[in-house]
């Protein structure tokens, strides 16, 4: 069986985020100073964690946010980041670069309503699905293969007998009912085949996250509300899941959330720490 764990965090905030404007992927906004000090509380939070592989978007706000937490890491700082254009925020076409209340203008002056409508050369919400899903589909190959060279070079059984050294250590299991931490669910305790940091964009990660209920029937906190599930990440909010794939198979991940949107790590960096539901 592969198993691998999977971290996705949302970049820390711009100038646009805090004057909530729109920026999608035509507008390239670097951190500001407090979407910095977001990204170092993150850092600091995760720094315990040793990832296996990082994937970041390749829009300026998420490299910076992918670095800076790996700055921060104990194990990973010199873990090659890698960038991929499938985890770019949605597109909103002639919306970026406009404040988010024009956005909800042009939805109603459709007979429509956020987030489901898409504005002129924008992304529907099923092609930002469609980008989730190709991008979920090539990390379970990932570390399918990962198992594959794992055993051919020490055999199941070197692998199923694991080191302590070998184990993942999380930050996140303070936050977590027991249930959700347990062997068969959170896997704090079992080996992974693959531990992966993903750094995004909020409507993205919200349309991924969909899509892992959705389509693939993703266990959830016992306590995590509607309202929750529909909102949009927090800057620097993180989320945590552990994926098994029986016999290696990818058409079936049994994908468990063990923390959804986690934003402990901002209490004292001063930044708004519930986001909208729109866009």
């Amino acid at each position: 069986m592969v198993r691998f764990g999977l971290t996705i965090v949302r970049h820390g905030e711009t100038r646009y985020n805090k004057d909530k404007i729109l920026q999608g992927q035509g507008v390239d906004e670097p951190l500001s100073a407090t979407g910095f000090r977001q990204a170092d509380a993150a850092g600091l939070f995760l720094s315990n964690v040793k990832f296996t592989h990082v994937f970041s978007s390749d829009l300026l706000r998420a490299k910076q946010t992918a670095a800076t937490i790996l700055g921060k890491n104990k194990f990973c700082k010199d873990l090659e980041i890698k960038c991929d254009a499938r985890l770019r925020e949605r597109k909103y076409g002639v919306a970026e670069g406009r404040p988010l209340a024009d956005l909800k203008a042009m939805a109603k002056a459709a007979g429509e309503q956020c987030p489901s409508f898409t504005p002129s050369g924008g992304e529907t919400l099923d092609e930002v699905k469609e980008r989730a899903r190709d991008f979920f589909e090539f990390l379970c190959q990932l570390a399918v293969e990962l198992e594959q060279k794992e055993e051919d070079v020490h055999g199941a059984a070197g692998r199923n007998s694991g080191t302590s050294e070998e184990q993942f250590v999380f930050p996140w299991t303070n936050h977590c009912s027991e249930a959700e931490l347990s062997c068969d669910d959170g896997g704090v305790s079992k080996i992974l085949d693959a531990n992966i940091l993903v750094v995004s964009h909020g409507a993205y990660m919200r349309n991924w996250i969909g899509y892992f209920v959705s389509h693939l029937n993703c266990t959830l906190p016992s306590d995590l509300t509607k309202s929750q599930l529909s909102s949009v990440s927090p800057n620097t909010g993180v989320s945590h899941f552990v994926i098994k794939l029986e016999n290696g198979n990818l058409l079936k991940p049994e994908i468990t959330c063990v923390c959804l949107n986690q934003d402990s790590h901002l209490v004292d960096v001063g930044a708004e720490r519930v986001a909208q539901k729109v866009f």
